[in-house]
């Protein structure tokens, strides 16, 4: 599985950005997909998951209400619609995928096999 991130870039405080990730390869093999995001000298912490069978999703606490992960099936990617961003939401973001990933590993990143190669989201104050 190959996973393609784009649309990330420079909003204002209270501005708005789509996050787009395109999966291509063994997609079929795919149970979920997710984003995480890494700051300057932070560790990578978990953004959001969507689960393909069922459509769950989750969030991390501080971007709930803000933030939405969705899916496209017929294009085969996931989408992250980030709202009324903050400066803390400053960070490369990236999509990841697993094909066998069990809800209690949902938030951590080292159980995703698939990654892609992360996209820069800076909110300016």
């Amino acid at each position: 599985v190959q996973l393609q991130a784009s649309g990330g870039g420079l909003v204002q405080a209270g501005g708005s950005l789509r996050l787009s990730c395109a999966a291509s390869g063994r997609t079929f093999s795919i149970s979920a997909m997710a984003w995480f995001r890494q700051a300057p000298g932070k560790e990578r912490e978990f953004v959001a998951a969507l689960y393909w069978r069922g459509g769950s999703t989750y969030y991390t606490d501080s971007v709930k209400g803000r933030f939405a992960i969705s899916r496209d099936n017929a294009k085969n990617t996931v989408y992250l619609q980030m709202n009324s961003l903050k400066p803390e939401d400053t960070a490369v973001y990236y999509c990841a995928a697993d094909p066998s990933i069990i809800r209690s590993e949902t938030y951590n990143p080292g159980s995703y096999d698939y990654w892609g190669q992360g996209t820069q989201v800076t909110v300016s104050s």
